[in-house]
């Protein structure tokens, strides 16, 4: 039996009509994942997980990520929590290592393009709303990649983006002190193919704040372009606007998708719970998947 919802738009986003039982149970888990790679983005209203649930339902989708992998310039971890829930705040009270980086999220993003197998993806419920603003927009790198041009398609298969720190969050910090620009470049940076071939068959632009240049390209045209494909993948056509209410979770394929948090007020006590899916597959260049098929 297909589970019930509603498709929030035309090419991203559908609203599952599921209750609590039925989503910590893991009976639909399957379907649910077949729908994040077909929808990119899914939400159950009314759910007011705890922690503890949301871990649970994590568990049922796929490998919940524990502890942290990545390090800043000062040792301190900067991934997720010891129990696989990361708050997430600008308010350095509850979470002051995330708060000095959280900023970017303003930004346009696919999380973890610093690492080989970019996380699979995110369940993400409100613990508190800010007053105004800060809803969270999602964009689809699968549909967007599937309306251009074959031929043009096939040209961008042929090339790799070098993703940096600072090259996600200059851009929404540009007067940054010294230190904290030589804490972002003290990250690693991963190069990707720029069209992500899945194992489920369908192809993604791997777009992020975070791409920092073409390979081998032209300084001015890498720039050009990076920024063209931005435009034409957070097209309305392509995007999902969330207003959340307490008791949401929202659920998003990360590996074909973007998001971002929308502007909310100085001072807000907004905090977010979350957990996050390990990647279960590497960027893989469609040409490398051919290769290997053969």
């Amino acid at each position: 039996m297909t589970i019930p919802s509603v498709d929030l738009t035309q090419r991203i986003g559908s609203e599952l009509k599921l209750d609590k039982a039925a989503l910590l149970s893991g009976e639909r888990a399957q379907e649910i994942r077949k729908l994040l790679v077909d929808r990119g983005a899914l939400i159950i209203r009314g759910l007011h997980l705890n922690d503890q649930e949301l871990r649970t339902v994590a568990r049922t989708l796929g490998d919940l990520r524990i502890g942290g992998s990545k390090r800043g310039a000062d040792g301190k971890t900067l991934n997720e929590g010891d129990e696989g829930i990361l708050k997430v705040s600008l308010d350095p009270k509850v979470n002051p290592e995330y708060a000095r980086f959280l900023f970017g999220n303003h930004l346009w993003h696919m999380d973890g393009t610093y690492e080989e197998v970019p996380p699979f993806a995110t369940l993400f419920t409100p613990y508190r709303l800010s007053e105004r603003g800060g809803d969270t927009m999602f964009a689809s790198t699968y549909a967007a990649y599937e309306d251009l041009p074959v031929d043009e398609q096939a040209w961008l298969e042929t090339l790799r983006v070098v993703h940096t720190m600072q090259a996600a969050l200059f851009p929404a910090k540009r007067d940054c002190t010294p230190e904290e620009f030589a804490l972002w470049c003290s990250y690693p940076q991963r190069s990707h193919p720029l069209v992500w071939q899945h194992k489920s068959g369908r192809k993604s632009l791997v777009l992020s704040t975070s791409g920092a240049w073409v390979e081998g390209m032209h300084p001015a045209e890498s720039h050009d372009l990076l920024q063209r494909l931005m435009l034409h993948a957070t097209q309305d056509k392509y995007v999902y606007r969330h207003k959340w209410q307490l008791g949401d979770l929202a659920i998003w394929d990360n590996t074909g998708m973007m998001h971002r948090a929308m502007p909310f007020e100085a001072g807000s006590k907004r905090e977010f719970h979350r957990c996050t899916l390990n990647g279960e597959e590497p960027v893989t260049a469609p040409a490398q998947m051919a290769d290997a098929a053969a």
